[in-house]
């Protein structure tokens, strides 16, 4: 693990690792993991393993299994580097790539799986007679509310980063447009 002992004395960049990785832990990210990928996303050139191992502090095997994981959510990818047989790696580094990039992984790591468990749950719900009505619906409402959730996340995911950008940006501003379009204004 990175550690900077004296905070005032570190780097802004080792400073940025170090609390990326922090905040990797806090979102169920392994923080080798997150530290890693703060690594390559300020990295200026590719990075091969050992060189990763050696900046940060972390066992080898440790960084060879964070890559794998960080391939796997394609937020960093292998590229080759002449005269050199090693794999190295770099970063995705437009941040809106990158945060569209993490929220499909999480909708297919995390949400789809969700759905399909809670249709499971509501399909032998319903067939259940014993079962209090007041149940059964709580689950239609947890299921109603993911399938939204999936719609509208799957719509966000499918505006270009630009439009999502302003939109973000909107923030509230977007219930006052839909106030003048005539929508239910929001409580």
């Amino acid at each position: 693990m990175t550690e900077i002992t004296d905070k005032d004395k570190a780097s802004s960049k080792s400073q940025f690792i170090l609390y990326w990785g922090d905040m990797g832990s806090q979102w169920g990210v392994n923080r080798s993991v997150a530290q890693i990928h703060a690594l390559l996303y300020l990295s200026t050139s590719p990075l091969n393993a050992e060189q990763i191992s050696e900046e940060l502090g972390i066992a080898r095997s440790n960084v060879s299994n964070s890559l794998k994981e960080l391939v796997g959510w394609k937020l960093i990818q292998r590229v080759p580097v002449a005269g050199d047989r090693r794999e190295h790696f770099v970063a995705e580094t437009d941040v809106w790539e990158m945060a569209l990039l993490i929220a499909r992984g999480r909708k297919e790591r995390e949400i789809d799986p969700a759905i399909r468990a809670i249709d499971m749950c509501v399909t032998q719900a319903e067939s259940e007679t014993r079962l209090d009505p007041e149940v059964l619906g709580r689950m239609h409402a947890m299921q109603d509310f993911l399938a939204t959730a999936d719609n509208w996340s799957a719509q966000m995911l499918s505006v270009p980063k630009s439009n999502l950008a302003a939109l973000m940006k909107m923030g509230n501003k977007v219930l006052t447009l839909l106030k003048i379009g005539g929508g239910k204004k929001a409580r």
